[in-house]
């Protein structure tokens, strides 16, 4: 016989205290981004109710999801690729819109009027993007700092384990040091959207699409500490969309990597992090906007990632962001001197960044 009790006990035996000091936090933070969206005079302590509503479904989903014994279901062939992690980000997506319909039905309102009326059906959308964006920051804040706090606890008790130990505490750094760019992105994008849905909803509509696009590119890869330039190139060509959209004429770009070059291994958020700068202390500051470049080539057992953009250039950019010190501390931990991040001047004006990293011996590339 199934012990019910030992089993719930297995499937939310990580819900910490930690945990839901961090759910209050973020559903604050989710609260103060929806609170403008309201124009009534509704009240703080309400919105922070429903968020909060959908915070607990999100946390429970979560929790469960990350928890659920996979390898005893037998999973049809087609989702056998479902990992611990692939079922914690579906059970977030799917939590933020049930808890935002529940919370809906908490304070009153139908779901023929959750579907129906447009200021509520927005409202909706907007609810459940916001539950996604925080359970998304939550997830890389939180797991990746428990993950990191596991291995020096072991590392104490286990001397045999100890160089094993610290490559998985090295990885967690590396996983938090890529993941500082996301919740800005993502809460910036989310602001954006915020001013679209009563100006333009044709426009809101659009950015919430490409949002969910780059959410799709992203999210597979969060946990992970390789992954291949095509997928890179991809996520960076729905952030440029993204940003297209705020930019308008302003920014013009070019995503050039040749489908020979798209399954080479690739550090995660590298080239999107250029990418971020170029448009930041590039683009940004003139009125008139510029264009952005990226392209891939391998020579002599380089491949070199380039990112050109027509900005205001070095002597202007005020240093080009912490982001640029990141990928320089990584590169050299995961390469030492092998690669490097290149920074020089483009014509007739901008800054084009470089980077170059050593090709696996098992990889057989092209060279141009």
């Amino acid at each position: 016989m199934i012990d019910f009790r030992s089993t719930l006990r297995s499937l939310f035996r990580d819900l910490t205290l930690r945990r839901g000091l961090v759910m209050l936090v973020l559903t604050t933070i989710g609260t103060v981004i929806v609170l403008p969206y309201f124009k009534q005079n509704v009240a703080f302590t309400t919105v922070w109710l429903r968020m909060l509503v959908v915070a607990v479904v999100m946390l429970l989903a979560m929790t469960v999801a990350g928890n659920l014994p996979l390898q005893r279901f037998n999973l049809p062939a087609w989702l056998k690729w479902i990992k611990r992690e692939h079922a914690q980000l579906i059970a977030l997506m799917l939590a933020a819109f049930f808890g935002t319909i529940l919370s809906g039905l908490l304070i009153g309102r139908t779901l023929t009027q959750m579907f129906t009326v447009e200021a509520f059906f927005w409202g909706v959308i907007f609810f459940t993007a916001t539950g996604i964006t925080v359970g998304v920051v939550a997830t890389m804040l939180l797991v990746y700092r428990e993950r990191e706090a596991h291995a020096y606890a072991s590392l104490q008790t286990s001397e045999a384990s100890r160089f094993q130990l610290e490559k998985q505490v090295l990885a967690a750094r590396l996983n938090l040091m890529q993941a500082q760019i996301e919740p800005h992105f993502l809460f910036n994008t989310l602001a954006n959207v915020q001013h679209l849905v009563e100006t333009n909803p044709p426009l809101a509509a659009r950015t919430l699409e490409s949002l969910i696009a780059y959410l799709r590119a992203a999210l597979p890869q969060m946990r992970e500490q390789g992954t291949s330039l095509g997928r890179e190139a991809a996520l960076t060509t729905a952030y440029l969309e993204i940003q297209k959209l705020r930019m308008s004429p302003r920014l013009q770009f070019s995503v050039e990597v040749p489908d020979s070059l798209r399954e080479a291994p690739f550090p995660p958020m590298m080239l999107l992090t250029l990418v971020e700068n170029a448009i930041k202390h590039g683009l940004d500051p003139l009125q008139q906007g510029g264009s952005i470049r990226v392209s891939a080539v391998c020579e002599s057992g380089l491949l070199t990632v380039s990112v050109a953009d027509t900005g205001q250039g070095l002597l202007s950019s005020n240093g080009m962001g912490l982001g640029l010190a990141n990928i320089r501390e990584r590169l050299a931990t995961l390469h030492g001197k092998q690669a490097k991040l290149l920074l020089e001047e483009n014509e007739p004006r901008g800054v084009v960044a470089r980077i170059s990293i050593p090709v696996l011996p098992s990889v057989s590339l092209p060279t141009t």
